[in-house]
């Protein structure tokens, strides 16, 4: 990864984690490495970022390169942010609706299965089921038909 971040003038990272911190993947050693005048837009600076020298919320110059840390870039762009949104919603509405209007749910589609918190009064999502596991079974609800 050192040898094509030396390459690149800009680079763009954007992997983050619901509910976690995001992944280091570029570090101090690799910003070291780049030419001076490149910049990093770090996409999940609002997660503490996927450049160890990221600072949350700054643009920062380390090493010669240019580090943007924006942690609420869709407020910076409101009209495309929301064209964007509505877009997605229309596509994800699209999988769980067929022609006739009638709400169809293929738990084997993955979108669909990654989106699906409860199913038939059961809770199917695996972080969901993760942190309820520590909820006292009181606050637990028995799956309908159960």
């Amino acid at each position: 990864m050192a040898a094509v971040l030396k390459e690149q003038d800009v680079v763009i990272t954007t992997a983050a984690v619901p509910g976690r911190k995001a992944p280091i993947l570029v570090t101090c050693q690799m910003v070291h490495g780049m030419t001076a005048g490149s910049v990093i837009v770090d996409l999940a600076a609002e997660r503490g970022g996927n450049c160890e020298l990221t600072e949350p919320g700054n643009t920062v110059v380390k090493h010669g390169v240019t580090i943007i840390g924006h942690t609420n870039i869709p407020a910076t762009v409101p009209f495309h942010a929301s064209s964007m949104y509505a877009n997605n919603l229309v596509k994800l509405l699209a999988l769980l609706v067929d022609k006739e209007g009638a709400l169809k749910i293929d738990t084997s589609d993955e979108v669909i299965a990654g989106c699906l918190v409860a199913h038939g009064g059961a809770v199917v999502h695996p972080r969901i089921k993760e942190l309820l596991a520590g909820v006292a079974p009181a606050a637990q609800k028995e799956p309908v038909g159960a």
